[in-house]
């Protein structure tokens, strides 16, 4: 059992602060939560929207409906946004002077502005709205007010005494009104209260310094800014160095300096972030310097829509730099996910000595939900060593990993050059030493072994097997669950590709690949690397995720058809 909000407002209303409070206060009830925001790229204005799913089971997933919508404002451009995921059985709940709705939609009308403006501030109609929302649901006032205590506790007596009677006067309303509807009461588990809820930003930081990251940098870039606030944040608790450079190429190189001498570094961007980067990773090719790569990805070109959702830079990622050099390339599908893929990818570029890319998007950056345990990584390995005086930075060894030192630990003296180079890192333009280095270089991924493996949900006797990659997982196994015959494969590692693969496609008779861009970027990978092909394809690319409903749609027409 489950009910779904939809709160639309616009920016500088207060719209994040409910979609923060709600699901804290939700999990505290012991519920479980899931939230996703979808916004537009200003400042002030505009019409938002946050998705908040709340439920006696775990969910993980977005979904297009609602049960409830509830409007911060009395702009008539959030129903004309949200109208398409409203149906006859969703509820309205909107000022009293919001303007004409269609008869066909059911809607409840409160004192939202007449309330909020009463306490001294229009702003406080999310105090209001949550105040409302925690009703309806049945959970305690005093959990309620608590939380918004707290939340408030660094403002002035007044706002935190405003916005607690602006929650009051909310649960009041919301009680009312829950005697006219037909609301389950959810079952709450208390051992719900004491789980962590997470968002995507805090999963990759969270795993980042599991893997020992103690330098990141970075310029800000939606939607992957998250990440460096999370660690910025705590940044005064670890032993982290957080520096804000002047741009992309800044960030990238002084994370390569950062290893260089013995950190571990990471950046964060986006799109156009990365574009900026890719000279930098190449750098780190050629010198062979481990270096992790956050890439969240949103849609482009160019600017695109900097605040959405999209999977259009699998094979940017893939083939940026010039030259050639091995990388790993991961994309998680889920927090828990996102957080061993961060600790990971530390990992394997100290391993290796390679970049390392964690692919995600706008909507794993933003997406909350509870989760019972952060998953434990095994310990971190150190790949450094002490050099001795006859130190070779880059001598050729049977694998193509050279013992890796760090200036100032040991006799040897650590050189890197960005031009060829040979064993010593000295420059070298002797076409059998280039040819040589080549080769080293190439051999790290026909040694690779660490292979993250792909996870197969569903009947193992299907007939159907829908695949995926990165942030689509928890939607497309949400939606499969109504389909005997359908089973879902989710790749994280994309490059090097796991080997084994060809036996989940052979035992299909259809094979659907899912993702979110124009041009089937993952199917393509899938017949590059592993000659693997499809059966039909499903790509979205609007801005938005796939919705729970969309994928059960595709499933079902499998169904009509007979494909299943």
């Amino acid at each position: 059992m489950e009910y779904s909000f939809i709160i639309a407002g616009e920016a500088g209303q207060g719209i994040q602060t409910v979609e923060v409070l709600l699901p804290k206060i939700f999990k505290k009830a012991g519920l479980n939560v899931f939230s996703y925001k979808e916004y537009m790229s200003r400042v002030r204005g505009g019409s938002n929207s946050t998705l908040i799913r709340v439920s006696d089971i775990p969910v993980r997933a977005f979904k297009q409906k609602a049960d409830f919508a509830l409007f911060l404002s009395n702009d008539v451009s959030h129903l004309k946004r949200i109208s398409n995921r409203l149906s006859s059985d969703s509820i309205l709940v909107v000022d009293e002077e919001f303007p004409g709705i269609d008869d066909t939609l059911k809607v409840l009308r409160i004192p939202l502005l007449k309330t909020a403006s009463a306490l001294g501030n229009k702003i406080y109609a999310n105090s209001v709205m949550i105040g409302f929302a925690t009703a309806l649901l049945g959970v305690d006032l005093e959990n309620t007010m608590n939380i918004v205590k707290q939340y408030f506790s660094k403002k002035s007596k007044e706002v935190i005494f405003q916005n607690l009677e602006a929650v009051k006067s909310g649960y009041k309303n919301g009680l009312a009104s829950k005697k006219k509807l037909s609301i389950t009461k959810l079952k709450q588990n208390k051992q719900i209260c004491d789980q962590f809820l997470l968002s995507g930003a805090e999963a990759v930081a969270f795993g980042a310094l599991a893997g020992g990251c103690n330098f990141i940098s970075s310029y800000p870039m939606s939607p992957s800014t998250g990440v460096l606030v999370q660690l910025a944040k705590l940044s005064d608790n670890f032993d982290l160095i957080v520096e804000q450079a002047e741009d992309e190429i800044s960030a990238i190189n002084m994370a390569l300096g950062a290893w260089y001498a013995g950190g571990r570094a990471m950046v964060t961007t986006s799109g156009g972030g990365f574009a900026l980067m890719t000279e930098g990773l190449s750098l780190a090719g050629m010198i062979e310097s481990p270096i992790v790569v956050h890439l969240a990805q949103r849609p482009g070109p160019a600017t695109g829509l900097p605040t959405r959702t999209e999977q259009a830079d699998l094979m940017f990622a893939l083939y940026a730099g010039h030259g050639e050099f091995p990388r790993v390339i991961y994309a998680p599908g889920n927090l828990e996910e996102a957080f061993l893929c961060s600790w990971k990818a530390f990992q394997i570029a100290d391993k290796y000595q390679i970049p390392a890319l964690i692919l995600t998007d706008q909507y794993l950056m933003d997406m909350i939900y509870n989760i019972e345990n952060v998953p434990l990584p095994e310990n971190i390995e150190n790949y450094l060593i002490k050099t001795d005086s006859d130190y070779l930075r880059y001598k050729l060894t049977q694998k193509g990993i050279s013992p890796r030192g760090i200036p100032g630990w040991g006799e040897g003296l650590v050189c890197v050059d960005s031009d060829e180079h040979d064993e010593s890192g000295r420059i070298t333009e002797d076409f059998e030493m280039r040819k040589m280095m080549v080769e080293k270089r190439m051999k790290k991924m026909s040694n690779f072994k660490d292979y993250y493996t792909p996870e197969l949900t569903g009947n193992s006797g299907y007939e159907v097997l829908a695949v995926c990659f990165g942030s689509t997982k928890e939607i497309v196994k949400e939606a499969a669950q109504s389909f005997e015959n359908i089973a879902v494969l989710h790749l994280v590692q994309l490059y090097p590709l796991p080997r084994d693969l060809k036996k989940y496609f052979d035992m299909a008779k259809k094979v659907v690949i899912i993702e979110n861009n124009f041009t089937s970027q993952f199917a393509s990978l899938l017949k590059t690397f592993a000659n693997l092909d499809h059966s039909k394809k499903v790509t979205k690319y609007d801005g938005m995720p796939f919705s729970v409903e969309e994928i059960k749609n595709v499933f079902e027409q499998f169904t009509e058809e007979g494909e299943v």
